[in-house]
């Protein structure tokens, strides 16, 4: 809905300023409370009680390497939610092995902006291919249909495990369509991945022992596109997570 133009708080921008210093959604467009907000993220259940108040990142004095690296992490994405959409990068790149708290961080981001008033919905990555494909069905229901458009025009979107799918050319065209018009529309983007990303100078060839043949892994370019990863690398900030699997850690 639109801000009111004589609204004395806005001045019709549709925003104001927060107590801490940020901007926050002005009530006078009648927007809904940050509450309905973050329950119509489309969060899993396991995500629900996820914030940056519950993130573990150990003491320095475990592990003073891996604290700093988990405390840096969090203090980005912390930075990014609190500055949108005036920060350098309209979105986020979270990249590490599985388990290591990318998707923790990822979403408690995105729950921040839902409270600061912006529009955020997080996908699983290969859900959203799979509602995207239920919906050329005409049998589908409605909620197939509207998975794509939501993808494309949200304010924020969060795509977790990004190229965590077998590669097709349907795959590459759709996630490709998504990004682009994302790039193009100005749109912010979180994404988490596993995969490496060349891109940012990540190594492919890994050898788990000494001595061991050494494995190459696919790279993020390999799943999803080369000029979709250089549209992701120019808008997002990386955020590496080098670390031991978090999950078992906490």
């Amino acid at each position: 809905m639109a801000a009111n133009p004589d609204c004395p708080a806005c001045q019709g921008a549709g925003w104001k300023h927060a107590e801490n210093g940020g901007v926050v959604r002005c009530g006078c467009s009648g927007d809904v409370g940050p509450d309905e907000r973050v329950r119509k993220l489309g969060l899993p259940r396991k995500f629900a009680a996820v914030g940056f108040d519950n993130f573990r990142a150990g003491t320095p004095y475990e592990n003073a390497i891996e604290y700093n690296l988990l405390t840096g992490a969090m203090s980005a994405a912390k930075k990014f939610a609190e500055e949108y959409p005036f920060g350098p990068k309209r979105g986020l790149l979270f990249q590490g092995s599985p388990g290591v708290g990318k998707t923790h961080l990822a979403v408690a981001a995105l729950k921040r902006l839902a409270e600061r008033g912006f529009d955020c919905i997080f996908f699983d990555y290969q859900t959203l291919l799979q509602k995207i494909r239920e919906g050329y069905d005409p049998a589908a229901g409605g909620s197939s249909r509207e998975t794509y458009r939501a993808a494309l025009e949200t304010e924020v979107l969060l795509l977790d495990d990004l190229g965590a799918h077998r590669v097709t050319d349907w795959v590459l065209d759709t996630v490709a369509t998504i990004i682009n018009h994302r790039y193009n529309e100005e749109k912010a983007l979180i994404v988490t991945t596993n995969l490496p990303v060349v891109e940012l100078g990540h190594n492919v060839v890994l050898s788990d022992e000494i001595g061991s043949r050494p494995r190459v892994n696919d790279s993020l370019a390999d799943r999803i596109g080369a000029r979709a990863v250089s549209r992701l690398c120019e808008v997002c900030r990386e955020v590496r997570i080098a670390t031991q699997d978090y999950r078992r850690r906490r």
